[in-house]
């Protein structure tokens, strides 16, 4: 949201006490994280992507303000938080591999359960038995680093190849022009689904096709033909919970004429 604004509004200010700034909700794109550092923090504050869920109770992962921060990384397992990231059938896939993110062991400060639903708690710790299931897809690396790619089911399935909306996401952001970006998939006949995003410019840009064609190429460039944008749509703004998910699912619904559902948690 910041991005939108440009540099302008943190330079108007005094920002000197500024020592740490904390992302949660949403994967931080390298982009977002190097915009937040030089122009927000001044190459003073750290910068320090997180990972949790309200299930989980706190902070799980990410970086401290002494942290050796890298940003095209989501973090490192706080304390004792086993993570792992293994296949459907519960087995550790090889570092850098995408798969689903587990917790393999009790940790500290875990729910107990939820409220008037004990299928569904049990629900998480049933998928991959032995293990809590986040959701999410990730990658781990040798040196313990993760990747938060998403939601799992915001992974896209184009003609065979699966992406992850945030690898989209991140593709378009870099682009000067674009300040945020929601992204689905659309059925398709023949590739099974299309990547279709929602785009939130920056402040000073126009809304054209010639500015469609320059951010799909500029997509094309860093993801291939898979990764591409079958359809680009600007928008004034996307729909965010109050903690700042974007609500891709209502993109989704809105975009197949279908019902909105729950709409508790939207922001607005």
């Amino acid at each position: 949201m910041l991005m939108r604004f440009g540099p302008e509004p943190a330079r108007e200010r005094d920002l000197s006490s500024l020592q740490a700034v904390y992302c949660a909700g949403e994967p931080l794109n390298p982009e977002a994280w190097h915009f937040l550092y030089d122009t927000v923090g001044a190459r003073r504050a750290a910068v320090c992507n997180q990972w949790w869920q309200t299930e989980t109770g706190a902070m799980m992962m990410g970086y401290l303000p002494t942290s050796a921060i890298r940003p095209d990384h989501s973090g490192k397992a706080f304390g004792p938080i086993d993570f792992d990231v293994v296949d459907r059938e519960g087995n550790s896939v090889p570092p850098g591999a995408g798969g689903l993110l587990v917790i393999r062991n009790p940790w500290p400060h875990m729910f107990a359960g939820i409220w008037g639903d004990p299928a569904r708690y049990r629900q998480y710790f049933e998928q991959i038995p032995g293990c809590y299931t986040a959701g999410d897809v990730a990658t781990l690396d040798a040196e313990g680093y993760l990747l938060v790619l998403g939601r799992a089911d915001d992974v896209l399935n184009v003609a065979g190849h699966r992406i992850a909306t945030a690898d989209v996401e991140s593709a378009l952001v870099s682009h000067p022009a674009c300040g945020e970006a929601g992204v689905i998939g659309k059925p398709d006949a023949i590739k099974g689904e299309v990547v279709k995003a929602f785009v939130v410019l920056r402040v000073g840009y126009e809304a054209g096709s010639e500015l469609q064609a320059a951010l799909v190429e500029h997509v094309r460039y860093h993801l291939g033909p898979i990764g591409t944008p079958a359809e680009i749509e600007f928008v004034a703004k996307l729909p965010k919970t109050r903690s700042g998910k974007i609500m891709r699912r209502l993109l989704k619904a809105k975009e197949a004429g279908l019902e909105l559902g729950d709409t508790t948690t939207l922001e607005e």
